[in-house]
């Protein structure tokens, strides 16, 4: 508001134009007993700005109030707090400068009552969605979990599920089936700025949060207890969880437990983690959130499930009573979420995997993850929210049309197969989902020779001698297996460096050239280090090199230049031990050789297939070009590694008496260069697209229940 002084419009408040509102009376009524506001200051927050309001309330207050917020202002920033994540400290002092944008009259700052009425203004209107106001018992009469939005999706016995649910056979059962997500949020943190005595809560345990004194009793009681480590990869979610620092932290995150297919929380299922994500903090979340369902199946993903999944009810037994759910009545499934299960060993990936295991849909696990990108943006409130999701409907249709690809892609795919085989993986499939006791026909049977593995069970060998008293070094440093394996890794550098000299274009660029010779002086450097100590193993070589040292050895380029690893000795004596240790290192190079053969094959078959249906044009093609070209020349290198792994092979197993190892490393011919090869690698791509199209097909019996 203005008002005209004469010279010019200034602002003004109807509080200083005598304006008095009188509370408790209907408009021009006559209070007989008006009490003012402690020291006539009362400040109203309103959408467009704040307000200093002069008013009398009829007879005295217990409370004395001096701030108020209008409804429209609270329903503005809960709007605009979710939506554009702005802070309750960002929004009232922007609501300042709308006020008084000078700064020359000051705006009374009334933050903290501001936000003690968001925080009450938020609790009712909880209560008044839960239909507290009409029941008779009111607030005292709350359950636990009451006031949350249950997910319509899920299953809950006597609303949305058919009668006679329970006693359907295990064809239909897994419609029925509970599906639940297991996270941490370490970004979500709360300061240590107040207590529960200065600061309590509203609400407890009436909606997402579990009821904070029996949980932080329950936690007290165990806080000496140790958790164990992870026997999977190094968790840092499992090792550190009793590590993490808290200092000035009164919650270093929330834990919470979501409904794996639809994103939404389930009621009791969020609570503050003190330290890191302790089983003590995540058992009492689970158990808490799964005792209000009523199911026959219930499928768990959590990204460290191998873990947490061990001597989980032997820990349940040990928790209160409330808390135990009738396991032994329910089928649990264990997973792991399709993105992190990458990061997890073999074995986890194919015991926990979602899209081999029967009846679960095309579920991912995900869903907690996808909240977490919109909650991150409000950590400043500490406050959570749900990405906006897809409907049903988009869902089904998605489904629908991704079966039908699968099942093309498959036909496809049998179409190459003979039908005996065909038959004999079907059982095989059946026969593994009935009972995972059986053989796993997603598991490769043929164990990979890994160069890494040979390398270590080597130098365990000599360790083991070493123990024994045996000792075949000749320098403290390099052992005999280091220096056959470094020759061989010093052979691939020689071979890189040719690939990669030969891709130069007739005029190189200054860059390129540069990057060349300094690939060339490393090598140059590597190369005479290791001479150094190879001469001590194979005196001879130095008497070959001293020999040859001809003019056209001495002009052989880098790349060119032999080793002289005992493979290549043929008509001189070695040490048994060496061509022992290289046959076996060689043997490794050869399969490593192969599956990175069979990668690039696939890698290529795929972007060729990506190129002729999703891109047009020159520069996409182009681009696409260039990546395939990259590909085709690892390739090729790999090719180049396998038959001078087989080369060498040949020449060491005459004088070491090896026999029949050409069966399982045969001559690579052109012709046998091409994707899809091996016999193993038809038989398990078939199980993994057999089991993508079951997902899928089972993910639309499953939207159509879910839509019921």
């Amino acid at each position: 508001m203005q008002e005209w002084n004469s010279s010019f419009f200034q602002c003004t408040h109807l509080k200083s134009l005598s304006l008095r509102v009188q509370l408790g009376h209907t408009p021009g009524e006559h209070c007989y007993n008006p009490h003012p506001p402690a020291g006539n200051d009362f400040v109203v927050v309103d959408v467009n700005g704040i307000h200093e309001v002069a008013l009398d309330f009829c007879g005295s207050t217990t409370t004395d109030p001096q701030t108020a917020a209008t409804f429209s202002i609270l329903e503005h920033y809960h709007l605009l707090s979710y939506e554009s994540k702005v802070s309750a400290y960002e929004f009232y002092h922007s609501l300042s400068r709308h006020s008084d944008n000078t700064g020359l009259s000051p705006v009374r700052d009334r933050y903290s009552a501001f936000m003690r009425i968001v925080h009450e203004w938020h609790h009712l209107w909880q209560l008044r969605r839960g239909g507290r106001g009409h029941d008779p018992g009111g607030i005292v009469e709350m359950k636990a979990g009451e006031l949350v939005v249950l997910c319509p999706a899920c299953p809950h016995p006597d609303k949305n599920l058919p009668h006679g649910w329970e006693n359907s056979p295990p064809a239909m059962r897994w419609l029925y089936a509970l599906f639940v997500t297991i996270d941490a949020n370490f970004r979500l943190k709360r300061k240590t700025v107040s207590s529960d005595q200065v600061d309590p809560g509203l609400n407890a345990g009436w909606a997402y949060f579990v009821e904070e004194h029996a949980y932080k009793s329950y936690l007290s009681e165990r806080a000496n207890e140790r958790q164990e480590r992870s026997t999977c990869v190094s968790h840092n979610a499992v090792n550190m969880a009793d590590t993490k620092s808290s200092q000035g932290l009164a919650a270093t995150g929330i834990g919470t437990i979501d409904c794996a297919r639809h994103e939404f929380k389930l009621p009791n299922g969020i609570g503050d983690l003190q330290k890191g994500e302790r089983y003590l903090n995540m058992d009492y979340l689970v158990f808490s959130a799964l005792i209000g369902f009523t199911v026959t199946i219930l499928n768990i993903s959590y990204n460290i499930t191998c873990q947490w999944s061990k001597k989980l009810w032997s820990r349940m037994e040990h928790m209160l009573a409330r808390l135990h759910i009738p396991h032994d009545d329910i089928l649990v499934q264990y997973f792991m979420p399709k993105f992190h299960i990458t990061a997890h060993i073999a074995a986890c990936q194919l015991t926990f995997s979602w899209n081999l295991t029967k009846w679960v849909g095309w579920t991912d696990g995900e869903a907690l993850e996808r909240g977490w990108t919109n909650a991150n943006h409000i950590t400043s409130s500490t406050k959570e929210m749900d990405q906006e999701r897809h409907t049903l409907k988009c869902k089904m249709e998605e489904a629908v049309k991704w079966e039908w690809e699968h099942r093309i892609a498959l036909y496809d795919l049998e179409g190459t197969i003979r039908p005996v085989l065909l038959g004999e993986w079907e059982i095989e499939v059946e026969m593994w989902e009935e009972d995972s006791m059986h053989p796993n026909p997603f598991e490769s049977k043929l164990a990979p020779i890994m160069q890494a593995a040979v390398r270590s069970q080597l130098a365990e060998l000599e360790a083991q001698e070493l123990q024994a008293g045996i000792n075949h070094s000749l320098d403290d440093d390099v052992s005999p297996s280091v220096l056959i394996s470094g020759g061989i890794e010093l052979e691939d550098m020689q071979q890189q460096l040719k690939c990669d000299i030969s891709d130069l274009s007739l005029h190189p660029t200054d860059k390129q050239r540069e990057a060349i010779i300094h690939r060339t002086n490393a090598l140059q450097r590597c190369v005479d280090s290791w001479s150094r100590y190879q001469q001590l193993y194979m005196p001879i070589v130095s008497t070959l090199c001293s020999s040859t040292n001809s003019a056209p050895q001495a002009l052989l380029k880098l790349q060119d230049l032999p080793l002289y690893l005992p493979s290549a000795l043929k008509h001189f004596d070695c040490d048994h031990c060496l061509m022992q240790y290289e046959w076996e290192l060689q043997q490794a190079q050869a399969h490593d050789a192969l599956n990175e053969l069979r990668s690039h094959l696939h890698l290529r078959s795929h972007m060729y297939k990506f190129k002729d249906k999703n891109l047009q044009g020159q520069v996409s093609s182009t681009h696409v070009q260039n990546l395939i070209w990259h590909v085709e020349a690892k390739k090729d290198a790999a090719v180049e590694k396998y038959k001078c792994a087989c080369q060498a092979m040949a020449s060491l197993s005459c004088r070491l008496g090896k026999m029949g190892w050409k069966e399982r490393l045969q001559p690579l011919r052109h012709e046998d260069i091409r994707p899809m090869g091996d016999f193993a690698g038809v038989h398990i791509e078939w199980c993994k697209a057999c089991a993508c199209t079951a997902r899928w097909s089972e993910e639309v019996e499953l939207l159509a229940e879910e839509m019921r």
